[in-house]
Parts: structure tokens; sequence; C-alpha cells
């Protein structure tokens, strides 16, 4: 599968922010801070059908969750593109605001 680089009009790699902060909330969602200064959710139901994430139903394993080099990654090892949990999450709020 072909990787897909974001490419910004002056042909500068455009980079998503990381994050530095994660929580498990008890509804499959996670609590992100990025390093931009934004915080996000980020739902993880849909991916709970699907491979290692099957894993973590288990809210023990769900709760696992660590940050590791901008992105979040579980005790099972399965973790998530830093781009994904940037792009696909729900806006909260920005932390200066």
């Amino acid at each position: 599968m072909p990787t897909i680089s974001m490419i910004d009009q002056g042909g500068n790699m455009d980079i998503s922010p990381e994050a530095i902060s994660v929580k498990a909330n008890d509804d499959y969602t996670l609590l992100l801070e990025f390093d931009n200064g934004e915080i996000g959710i980020f739902d993880m139901k849909p991916y709970l059908e699907k491979g290692i994430f099957r894993e973590l139903k288990s809210l023990t394993m769900f709760r696992s969750v660590r940050i590791k080099l901008g992105t979040v990654v579980w005790a099972n090892e399965a973790d998530l593109c830093p781009d994904t949990l940037y792009l696909k999450s729900k806006r909260k709020s920005h932390v200066n605001q």
C-alpha cells in the first residue's frame, strides 16, 4: 500500500502535531493533547473489531495506553499513526484558551 504524504502548496511536507499526553476514557475514547496546544478526542470504537485492536475491548488493556514517539501505544504493542490520531480527532479546545 503506498504511503500518502501531505504536501503544502509550497512543496513542503506538512507534518501533523504529535501527541504529548493521553487519557483513556471508559467510553473507548482517548483524550489527547498535541504539541501545538490543541486538545482532541479520538474515538477508538470503530477500531475495536479489527486485528490487534480487539484486545483493547478489555478496559484494563485499553487503559494501558501511553505516549511513545509522538503517538499512542498499548501494552499489547498496538499503536496508531500520529497523523491518524490528529486528523481523526475531534478538536475539543486549545490548551492556551
